[in-house]
């Protein structure tokens, strides 16, 4: 037989060709010589026995009994490989990776436009990948494509995964603060609700109304809380202005029975506005406190909105009725226009004319206030169960350490209860009442101070009983880490590619970096909003690294130092080494009592950071008379000043009939006859040389101007 390939072995190839090696009993055929013909001709093989082609790879023998097209003993068929058939998994993956949009080159599952995806406040790349089942990295591509930078685990805020949503086809809800917190109190079956909807009626008993003060600066709410309390407190802050929150219980005899009311005195500065709105917000009436002699000011306007916003009942004190010049009537008519209607003109709004100095119908005020509550109000709440409420303020005492007033709403809190009240826990050690005094039990709209709290809690925070240490700790830390994620995100700065110039420049930009130091943590918060409204331009950033309550310490110098930082004490000071030690290392501290001081400070401080900002100021004009040719100084400009002075070195524009031919140009030199002259006046004759600029024609020009620096507003 001939062999189907050609014979001609290669260099150094056995040759091919020799009868085929004879079998074995039993065996396999003879097989074909190294060349590679075909096998079996010349084999006296065995019966039975196959026959091979030679290792030349020539077709095999395809006699009977060889292993043509049937499987063979090692589980493949001698003929042609066949696919293996894809398994519904398989397909169902690469239909999917076919729906897929790819941007940027990669592939990211897409929704369908109604796909809702709820992430928290501050959620990375690596959250939203997890909910949608992708890669990060994916993400990051597709987002780099959508012209901003951000990394797989950086925080980001609501309009940036608004905006991937938008693309992918996702309905992106970020949760609010308040499902946040809980879906966190519901995994640990704790139930947030202070409301009596869930509570049988045998269960609720009557509480204390909670009334909160409010109204402008200066308008007497707190002289009225001490003429209610017999107390003085406004002597005792600063500049007579309030900047905390005070909690206090008062009894008033009503209809023979004596009744406690709970007062909440809140700031009435502009910059609490943070501090006003929480005290609305937790209470059951407000007094609106307005001077007669005064009338409506912003910040009435301002706590009126509060109020309103909160749905409270209003009683207005008219304050000051006993001043000269007081028109309580001018007061309520004002007062008409933000639908607050006395009683006296047809209304349901409660007036009440006061003098909070002279102790004047201050029982007619409690008195309004209790008809208020038990006309408008269901004032019940279940003192049995666990207490819940709110941290009103909060404080770091050297001997007692972090305090907290707060506000039981419903329950009652018993010294021992293991408490969490935002990212602070701990068990309660002591409870004082507003004179100082030790309870050992506070029910609903009862303020107390706690003491054991492992940190400061921010003002506002809510509070909760929880079973054990152990699940206090561990709210503690998770509400800890989603409120460092979602400052996080509103700390970042959204970079577009179209502006990475601006971002790469903005090493450039001055920054003053500030430690806030406070006494409590409601006048950190409002010093804090105060200061990052200030807006003196883009060339200036105002950055607070760091906020605390208590005295300053030396972290927060060490910190200083690192960061070129300059402290703010807020009635709270250095002192010991720690002062010593800032003064050697050159450490900045500034301290006030009085927040509008720090806020006009620091804003001076930023205006004098601004880079200078110059305007032209012209000082003379000439005209060229007559041209003058100089083979050592060029064209000599033979000119009359016309307006000014034309000074030596000074900057000149040289205008031709109005058309500007030259900017920038110096005047290198200045005479008249022949003296060199360092100005000339209105009306004078003089030759100007211009330097190396000679195009020069009769009747063109010269205006002479200096840039100054021009004073900031």
């Amino acid at each position: 037989m001939m062999p189907e390939r050609s014979t001609i072995g290669r260099p150094g190839q056995r040759p091919a060709g020799g009868p085929g090696r004879p079998g074995g009993p039993g065996g396999p055929g003879g097989r074909g010589g190294f060349g590679g013909g075909s096998g079996g001709g010349a084999g006296t093989g065995a019966p039975g026995g196959p026959s091979r082609g030679g290792f030349g790879g020539g077709p095999r023998g395809g006699g009977p009994g060889g292993r043509g097209g049937t499987q063979g003993a090692f589980g493949r068929g001698g003929g042609r490989p066949v696919r293996g058939r894809k398994s519904k998994r398989a397909k169902r993956q690469e239909f999917e990776q076919m729906q897929a949009p790819s941007i940027g080159g990669v592939t990211v599952p897409r929704g369908d436009g109604t796909t809702v995806v709820r992430v928290r406040r501050g959620s990375s790349l690596t959250d939203f990948a997890d909910k949608i089942n992708a890669n990060p990295a994916s993400l990051v591509t597709v987002l780099f494509h959508l012209g901003e930078m951000a990394t797989a685990t950086q925080s980001l805020d609501e309009d940036t995964f608004k905006l991937l949503g938008a693309e992918l086809g996702y309905d992106v809800q970020v949760v609010s603060p308040e499902e946040e917190e809980r879906e966190l109190f519901d995994s640990f079956n704790i139930d947030l609700e202070t409301g009596i909807e869930g509570e049988d009626d045998e269960d609720l008993e009557a509480r204390p109304p909670v009334v909160t003060v409010m109204g402008h600066v200066d308008h007497g709410k707190t002289r009225l809380l001490d003429a209610i309390r017999n107390e003085d407190v406004a002597a005792g802050e600063a500049g007579g202005i309030t900047q905390h929150i005070g909690a206090y219980q008062v009894r008033k005899v009503h209809e023979g029975q004596e009744r406690p009311i709970t007062f909440i005195d809140t700031p009435g500065h502009e910059a609490f506005t943070a501090m006003r709105a929480r005290g609305a917000k937790v209470t059951d009436i407000a007094i609106l406190v307005v001077a007669a002699d005064d009338g409506v000011m912003p910040q009435t306007i301002e706590a009126l909105n509060h109020a309103q916003a909160a749905d409270v009942p209003i009683v207005v004190a008219v304050n000051k009725i006993d001043v000269e010049g007081a028109n309580p009537a001018k007061i309520r008519q004002q007062l008409t226009e933000y639908n607050l209607i006395a009683e006296e003109y047809g209304g349901d709004t409660m007036f009440v004319d006061v003098s909070a100095k002279q102790g004047i119908n201050i029982d007619g005020l409690l008195e309004a206030v209790l008809l208020t509550a038990d006309a408008a109000l269901d004032l019940r709440a279940n003192p049995e169960r666990e207490a819940r409420g709110v941290a009103i303020e909060a404080n770091l005492d050297r001997g007692r350490g972090a305090t907290a007033t707060v506000l039981v709403q419903t329950g009652t809190l018993k010294v021992g209860d293991a408490i969490v009240t935002g990212s602070a826990y701990g068990r309660v050690r002591a409870m004082l009442d507003e004179h100082g005094k030790n309870v050992s039990e506070a029910g609903p709209s009862r303020p107390v101070q706690v003491l054991g709290l492992s940190s400061v809690p921010r003002a506002g925070d809510t509070f909760v009983v929880a079973p054990d240490d152990r699940t206090a700790r561990q709210i503690a830390e998770k509400r800890e880490a989603a409120d460092r994620q979602a400052s996080l995100a509103k700390a970042r700065k959204r970079i577009s590619l179209e502006d990475l110039n601006e971002a790469l420049a903005a090493g450039k930009v001055e920054t003053l970096n500030l430690i806030l130091k406070g006494d409590v943590s409601g006048s950190v918060e409002a010093l804090e909003d105060a200061l990052l409204k200030i807006d003196v331009g883009d060339e200036v950033d105002l950055r607070i690294i760091d906020r605390g309550v208590g005295a300053i310490t030396m972290n927060n110098i060490n910190l200083a130092m690192a960061s070129n930082a300059i402290i703010i004490g807020y009635n709270v000071r250095a002192e010991g080494q720690n002062a010593d030690y800032a003064e050697r290392e050159g450490v900045e501290i500034r301290y006030y009592s009085v927040i509008y001081q720090a806020i006009e400070e620091v804003e001076a401080a930023l205006k004098g950071m601004l880079k200078p900002e110059f305007e032209e100021v012209e000082l003379g004009t000439a005209e060229i008379r007559e041209i003058f040719r100089s083979s050592k100084f060029g064209n000599i400009a033979g000119s009359i000043v016309r307006s000014g002075e034309i000074k030596r070195g000074s900057k000149a524009r040289i205008t031709r009939n109005g058309v500007v031919v030259s900017e920038n140009v110096e005047i290198a030199g200045l005479r008249r006859f022949k003296d060199d002259v360092t100005e000339v006046r209105e009306g004078y004759e003089c030759g100007i040389n211009l330097g190396s600029f000679n195009d020069l024609q009769l009747g063109d020009l010269i205006a002479t101007y200096e840039m100054r620096e021009k004073p900031r507003a």
